[in-house]
């Protein structure tokens, strides 16, 4: 299932970066883990009533929470994938 969800978010992130002119060298799955915990951080603050809600209703907050939990999956999946990660078995 781990490898089926890394497919499915590797499509879709191939696709962003050639649209979007962006190298995804070594580095760069790291540096989109911590961008990716960042939004997270973020979205987890406006939700609590830490940070600003930027006219954002509970629900539209909740959303956003499980959409950046979702991307941070994802891209702890790419990250995997890319150092050639076994995470099933790791678990």
């Amino acid at each position: 299932m781990l490898r089926r969800l890394a497919d499915q978010f590797e499509i879709s992130s191939a696709a962003h970066v050639a649209a979007n002119g962006i190298e995804r060298d070594a580095d760069w799955f790291l540096l989109k883990l911590q961008e990716e915990m960042g939004e997270l951080t973020q979205a987890w603050n406006r939700l609590t009533g830490r940070g600003r809600a930027k006219g954002r209703s509970p629900d539209e907050m909740r959303r956003d929470l499980a959409d950046e939990t979702a991307d941070l999956l994802g891209h702890l999946l790419l990250f995997a994938r890319r150092n050639d990660i076994d995470l099933a078995a790791a678990i």
